[in-house]
């Protein structure tokens, strides 16, 4: 299978901490990917090497087939990133921060009016076009967010803790959102600390202290683990079996 997001070896240090320590990641085009763990684990920094927004100390990130992030020109418009933190401009409509992004794509303008038309319906913003996005709720602005990332049609789709915050019905549409892009041919990687999402994902991938301790289908994960202690395990269980037993 063709990846779309391989790591090697990647190693990122803020003074003595190691947040990225030795990672091997490769998500295959097509899929859910789900990076968990508890917060430290170095998640949202691996994610931020992945779209070019930090520098690496060791190793190698290779996005779309380009080196990153020297290679990051080359994957502008087709890779759409969501950060953890919501980067929206309060003073603009919903639909001139679609607008701005479209512009920061590259996106041509007449190209742009017609895909924020068809991303407000999709996401169900439409009848908050003219609405400040200051003035919108929290789960308003998490649509919009996800819209802004998805305007170019990006082929690579990376999350940052989508879902956070969300009440439980927000977060089943965000997920079938999720899975409709993946039916579409996107892929996503996205990270999450709510483990029972992990289920929901093609494959995961549990990171504690900078590393990716174990990996693999969901369902094959849980197969290890029921194994071990007998039963059926929840993913909540999985999880905690890992961080506690670690990986042989």
């Amino acid at each position: 299978m063709e990846a779309a997001v391989e790591v090697q070896g990647a190693v990122k240090s803020f003074g003595l901490v190691r947040a990225v320590d030795g990672v091997d990641l490769r998500v295959f085009r097509g899929e859910i990917y789900g990076l968990v763990g508890p917060s430290g684990a170095g998640k949202t920094t691996l994610i931020r090497m992945i779209c070019g927004l930090l520098g690496r100390d060791a190793g190698e990130v290779r996005v779309l087939g380009h080196p990153i992030p020297e290679g990051k020109r080359h994957v502008e418009g087709r890779l759409g990133y969501m950060p953890q933190e919501r980067a929206l401009y309060r003073d603009l409509t919903v639909e001139e921060n679609l607008l701005f992004f479209g512009q920061l794509n590259g996106m041509p303008r007449g190209e742009i009016r017609d895909r924020i038309a068809e991303i407000l319906e999709f996401m169900r913003l439409s009848h908050l076009a003219v609405h400040l996005a200051g003035n919108l709720s929290g789960g308003e602005k998490q649509r919009l967010s996800l819209a802004c990332a998805l305007l170019s049609k990006p082929e690579l789709l990376v999350l940052d803790e989508p879902t956070v915050g969300l009440d439980p019905a927000l977060r089943q549409e965000f997920w079938e959102h999720f899975h409709e892009l993946k039916d579409e041919g996107h892929t996503i990687l996205l990270t999450t600390h709510y483990l029972e999402e992990a289920g929901r994902c093609s494959r995961v991938g549990f990171m504690r202290a900078g590393r990716l301790q174990v990996e693999g289908l969901p369902a094959e994960l849980q197969a290890r683990v029921a194994q071990a202690v007998g039963g059926t395990p929840s993913m909540e269980e999985v999880f905690l079996f890992f961080a506690r037993k670690g990986v042989e």
